[in-house]
């Protein structure tokens, strides 16, 4: 049998909460609440299968763009998420962690994540990073400004610590839905990573979908510039 090849570091743009509603003939919030419950048990699995870093795109900076509504309810979500799933989190050892932009994030939305990254912060059994108000776009700009004033000469080799968050390159990057595009997520990360667009609507993303994924992933040949 062959070894599995397991990719260190995942990130999954989790697309097609609004149309995965439709489909069901409910509301478009119910498609991200749907969505949201499908976070905690996937990573679970997904850090059981010994990924060590999972990127996850929960909101962009864009998304703010989208009818005030939704917005507000979509923040109201990021805490009721997190102040129910705080506990669970640091009971599987998940470390918590969030890159983008602080404003215009409310304090109540900022708050309580300081608060979830603080109580999981010795946490080991896997990093989940959530893009939160997040544009690759930004993180580039912010990471170049914040380089520049630290006196070194800026290389590939170090100007990964100057991102919101220091962490291996993505080896995968999945975006469900079958939209196929990046759309400004972790730009400087994906650079080498390999893509898979499943058809699949987030809130249908399970462990089953994902060892689909890993199939996928495994069928592929990574070269990074080689023959």
């Amino acid at each position: 049998m062959n070894e599995v090849n397991i990719p260190q570091h995942v990130g999954i743009i989790m697309d097609g909460n609004r149309r995965w509603a439709k489909q069901q003939g409910k509301k478009s919030v119910e498609g991200h609440y749907a969505g949201a419950n499908r976070i905690i048990e996937l990573a679970k699995y997904i850090f059981k299968r010994d990924v060590k870093y999972l990127s996850i795109y929960a909101f962009s900076t864009e998304n703010f763009k989208r009818d005030l509504e939704e917005v507000n309810y979509l923040m109201g979500l990021v805490v009721k998420f997190f102040n129910e799933k705080a506990k669970e989190l640091e009971e599987e050892n998940i470390k918590v962690v969030f890159s983008g932009r602080r404003e215009p994030l409310s304090d109540k939305v900022w708050n309580i994540m300081q608060e979830v990254t603080e109580r999981t912060k010795d946490n080991t059994g896997g990093v989940l990073n959530v893009c939160l108000n997040y544009g690759g776009r930004f993180e580039l700009v912010d990471a170049f400004n914040k380089a520049k004033t630290s006196g070194e000469e800026i290389t590939v080799e170090n100007f990964g610590k100057y991102l919101y968050q220091e962490m291996p390159d993505l080896d995968f990057v999945i975006r469900t839905s079958g939209e196929q595009r990046l759309s400004n997520f972790l730009l400087w990360q994906s650079s080498y990573a390999e893509l898979y667009f499943p058809k699949v609507y987030f809130p249908d993303f399970d462990e089953k979908e994902f060892e689909l994924a890993i199939e996928e992933y495994n069928s592929r040949k990574r070269r990074f510039g080689g023959n």
